[in-house]
């Protein structure tokens, strides 16, 4: 059983105190322009896949969007609370030994395979495809996510920085109200949102989104070929946003579902637009993407393959 020393010691520095850095100019125009005009541009910025954090541990293939273990990178650190969104490949009988967390919303989305998760919380659950968890790791808790059975588990295990220190640790679990492929085919299902966000059920099982203890909500949706979807930047997440701004930040992201790639995007492939911009995705790109409340998204499918996308409203 390989365990990942890399991890056990992982973010020992605030990621509260760690600012996204990338996109300077961007960044500049809209967090300065607190009260922005309704013709306020739509604008996104790549995240290719192959420039992408990546380790290959035999046991484990891993993409990191942000910086993460001994991939780091400056420039993307962080994106509003959004801090870790790292895509995952664990071989069968391997995984991440029990280590701990604290400060941080740590949640699991299954693409294939099963995943076994325990933690010092008393919770053991297997995880399979459509299903989602959630740990508010708050003043500390110990986990370990290991590959359930005969297969490779493929999984995007997303971390947020919630809105306040010294929360009491919980878990959530979205396994038996589930979120089918059928669900999301060509809608967005909302799979993870503020937990004072309306429809959001604070219980271990509840269902709908799973509550998180940050601004962020993640939409998913199974496009297929031809199929397109809006998405309008919403007004606020919860009541806990309390910034008079408009302005409204979103990551997309495309699942690598027809294997791992470190060489160039292949598969699944969408286009989006917002206003007059354009943006060609494939396979394992993303994009960070800045906006207003009331502007309009359109994700389209390009391609001649589903393509299973990640879209993240970020405060």
């Amino acid at each position: 059983m390989a365990i990942p020393s890399f991890r056990l010691a992982l973010f020992l520095r605030s990621a509260q105190a760690t600012s996204f850095r990338n996109l300077k100019t961007l960044k500049s125009f809209y967090s300065t322009s607190p009260h922005l005009s309704q013709d306020m541009a739509v604008k996104f910025v790549p995240r290719p896949s192959t420039e992408r954090g990546n380790a290959d541990h035999g046991w484990l293939k891993s993409f990191h969007t942000f910086s993460f273990a001994d991939y780091q990178d400056s420039q993307h650190d962080q994106f509003g609370s959004l801090r870790v969104i790292n895509e995952d490949r664990v071989e069968p009988k391997t995984g991440f030994g029990t280590h701990g967390h604290r400060e941080f919303e740590i949640f699991s989305y299954v693409v294939n395979g099963e995943l076994e998760h325990k933690d010092s919380m008393g919770n053991t659950e297997v995880l399979k495809r459509g299903d989602v968890q959630l740990t508010s790791a708050g003043t500390g808790i110990r986990h370990s996510e290991k590959t359930y059975g005969s297969n490779q588990v493929h999984f995007l295990q997303i971390w947020t920085v919630p809105w306040k220190n010294g929360l009491t640790p919980k878990y959530f679990t979205r396994k038996y109200s589930h979120f089918s492929d059928e669900e999301k085919t060509d809608k967005w299902v909302r799979v993870v949102a503020p937990v004072s966000a309306p429809g959001v059920a604070d219980e271990r099982e509840g269902a709908g989104p799973a509550p998180v203890q940050s601004p962020v909500s993640l939409y998913a949706t199974m496009l297929s070929p031809a199929a397109s979807l809006p998405h309008t930047f919403p007004a606020t997440l919860s009541a806990d946003s309390a910034s008079p701004s408009t302005a409204r930040k979103a990551y997309i992201h495309v699942v690598q579902t027809s294997g791992y790639n470190t060489k160039m995007s292949s598969g699944a492939s969408v286009k989006v637009t917002g206003d007059d911009a354009v943006l060609e995705l494939k396979e394992g790109d993303g994009a960070y993407i800045f906006g207003e409340a009331g502007k309009e998204l359109k994700v389209e499918n390009t391609g001649d393959r589903v393509a299973e996308v990640l879209l993240f409203d970020v405060e």
